[in-house]
């Protein structure tokens, strides 16, 4: 009989992020009162499960978020560097609609090519190192289940490569919305199944 494992891969909570900007890698953005609610909420959601390890991204915002579910089973929040946000150029500029980082001419080079893209990590090696993070994740816990705290374009990269969809998207269409489990379903070494919901959402 084939054993099954599941891999629930976690979006982290809303950030703390007065000043507008993509933050990306950098230091020092937590979570914010709502967001540390979300993970709350997230934790809750997987409490009683068969969980075996709770593995985040080294950033602030995902240890944070990863602390409740960890805390709920009596597990350490272990680390693992293939689970961080994706490197983008943009990373400390305001990017939202009518700021200055898209507007200025200087730019307009970084956003020459979508499919790669141009201005950040290439969709193939966060494809890469999200599917060794759940690789090494479910050798960890074969027959049970664990948990992966990552970030929006590494999770949705990571959903499109394993079920054989192109890795460039409009951003606009993922579905990865905040503290959301997108649940991965293994026999043995074969994906069966995707799940996804968000326990907390509005």
């Amino acid at each position: 009989m084939a054993e099954q494992t599941r891999v629930h891969v976690i979006r982290h909570g809303e950030v703390y992020n007065p000043g507008g900007v993509l933050y990306g890698r950098l230091p020092g953005f937590h979570l914010s009162e709502k967001g540390r609610s979300q993970a709350d909420v997230v934790a809750e959601a997987l409490a009683g499960r068969d969980i075996a390890a709770v593995i985040a991204s080294p950033l602030q915002r995902a240890q944070e978020t990863a602390g409740p579910i960890a805390a709920k089973h009596g597990l350490p929040v272990d680390t693992d560097p293939d689970l961080i946000e994706s490197a983008n150029f943009f990373e400390g500029r305001r990017v939202g609609p009518g700021d200055g980082a898209w507007r200025d001419p200087r730019f307009w080079w970084r956003l020459r090519d979508p499919f790669t893209p141009s201005w950040g990590e290439p969709y193939k090696e966060i494809a890469a190192r999200m599917t060794s993070a759940v690789d090494k994740a479910r050798a960890r816990a074969a027959g049970q289940e664990v948990v992966c705290v990552s970030h929006q374009l590494p999770v949705w990269t990571l959903r499109l490569h394993l079920t054989g969809k192109r890795l460039w998207h409009d951003p606009r269409r993922r579905e990865c919305g905040l503290c959301s489990v997108t649940t991965l379903v293994y026999e043995d070494d074969r994906l069966v199944d995707v799940e996804y919901r968000e326990p907390a959402a509005p």
